[in-house]
């Protein structure tokens, strides 16, 4: 009979950091992260010694308990794969908070769940210790941070020099006249693309816009959209994609060549969620004698209808991404009011989306904020996108596709792009731009 003390003990509701770093890579161990997420991210917080998560760790914010109905919670668990765990440990910056979701997991069946006491301060003091975080996270803010900004204040991962704050939409000025989060300025991305084919402006054009918003290179630009109900079929339903508007911003931007963009993670809805503050006053930018540098700075980041092809025959080394919905890429519907075809891109992946062509709910979290990235990583991993490869993603005219791109670069994917013209160019000439309908056929 062994003398090895067992490794799960049923009669102890905690579990200690030496146990706790011996089993970390234990696949029978799930460990849960019960902090907010930008905390999970890179984020410090509570003044710890660093930001971040234990490897391996998964993402369920305490809050949410609280915040969303107990079928979804339940689903989440399920999604996450916690409920099927055979142990669990939970951890956070108090363990009141991991003690919280112990008692809803217990509810739910599964009593075999432990505290990690010491919490995340504990493990982040330990600089022997290892920790996972976002590659870019600083560029993900949150509301807190953009508070403390607002305030005058200097927060961690402070702007290095000047910045602007913009609300983003497409066209609907009077949403932002309605109010907006204080100093913020109106971008209508109409500034930033072309009304006949929706892909990025001229340089030209680019640098006349971004000079009149007042921003040069060298200005760090936080950038944040509102999100409301929308349908397909309103005459213009990318007005109620802000987020998605505000991450077309970003890429465009980029683009041309500012060093410093930031997303506020969930926008105008997670920043009036948190208490904060709006204001009415109507802000106007002050405009810039130069940009800086020659526009565009970085045109790898936005690539067309040719650098798309020569993707699709390198299958191998390159993944050319549809962040559509299922029914668009089986042909079903084309997604848009303006898009008469239906189909895919011959040769391409699937990345999905969400429930149509204005919502990323298979990117997003329920509160409307990045899902956590290692679950973005597995289920691209799942689809054969990786890292590794020369990615470049399309939806209908780029819109998603920037979304999906700005994950991608929070996690430091080195080689990624947008194909800008998107289904909509490829669409037109079907002699020349081989499309698929129906359910893809494994090879």
């Amino acid at each position: 009979m062994s003398n090895l003390r067992p490794l799960w003990n049923t009669s102890d509701s905690n579990i200690s950091l030496g146990e706790l770093r011996e089993r970390v890579n234990d696949p029978d161990l799930m460990i849960v992260d019960v902090r907010p997420l930008p905390a999970y991210n890179g984020w410090r917080l509570s003044g710890t010694a660093r930001g971040g998560h234990i490897p391996g760790a998964a993402a369920f914010p305490i809050t949410w308990l609280d915040s969303v109905d107990e079928p979804e919670v339940e689903r989440l668990l399920q999604t996450k794969g916690i409920l099927a765990s055979p142990e669990i440990v939970l951890y956070g910056d108090r363990p009141e908070d991991s003690v919280a979701l112990r008692t809803r997991l217990a509810e739910l069946g599964h009593p075999r769940a432990r505290t990690f006491g010491g919490g995340w301060a504990e493990w982040a003091s330990d600089m022997a210790l290892p920790v996972d975080r976002l590659t870019n996270y600083e560029k993900l803010v949150h509301p807190d941070w953009l508070r403390q900004l607002l305030g005058g204040g200097r927060p961690e991962a402070a702007p290095a020099g000047p910045f602007r704050l913009f609300h983003v939409n497409f066209g609907v000025p009077e949403e932002y006249e309605e109010n907006h989060i204080p100093g913020a300025l109106y971008l209508d991305t109409n500034r930033l693309e072309n009304a006949t084919d929706w892909n990025r402006r001229s340089p030209a054009e680019l640098e006349a816009a971004v000079r009149s918003l007042g921003i040069n290179r060298d200005t760090t630009v936080i950038l944040y959209g509102r999100d409301t109900e929308g349908h397909a079929n309103e005459k213009w339903p990318g007005r109620r994609a802000g987020q998605i508007a505000a991450c077309r911003a970003a890429l465009i931007l980029r683009y041309a060549g500012v060093d410093d963009i930031r997303l506020l993670d969930g926008g105008y809805d997670r920043w009036v969620q948190a208490g904060h503050p709006l204001e009415t006053v109507l802000n106007e930018p002050a405009s810039v004698p130069t940009f800086g540098v020659p526009i565009p700075i970085r045109p790898e980041l936005i690539i067309d209808i040719d650098d798309a092809k020569e993707i699709l025959a390198d299958r191998e080394h390159a993944a050319l991404v549809s962040v559509r919905t299922w029914r668009e890429h089986i042909g079903q519907v084309s997604g848009y009011n303006y898009i008469g075809p239906a189909g895919r891109i011959a040769g391409d992946i699937w990345g999905n989306c969400g429930s149509d062509a204005y919502h990323m709910e298979h990117y997003r979290n329920v509160d409307n904020t990045m899902r956590a990235y290692p679950e973005i990583a597995a289920n691209c991993e799942e689809a054969g996108i990786s890292a590794d490869k020369w990615v470049a993603f399309y939806c209908g005219t780029g819109w998603r596709a920037s979304e999906t791109w700005f994950y991608a670069y929070l996690m430091g994917w080195p080689r990624i792009a947008v194909y800008d013209g998107g289904w909509f160019e490829w669409s037109q000439d079907p002699v020349s731009n081989p499309i698929e309908v129906g359910e893809p056929i494994a090879v």
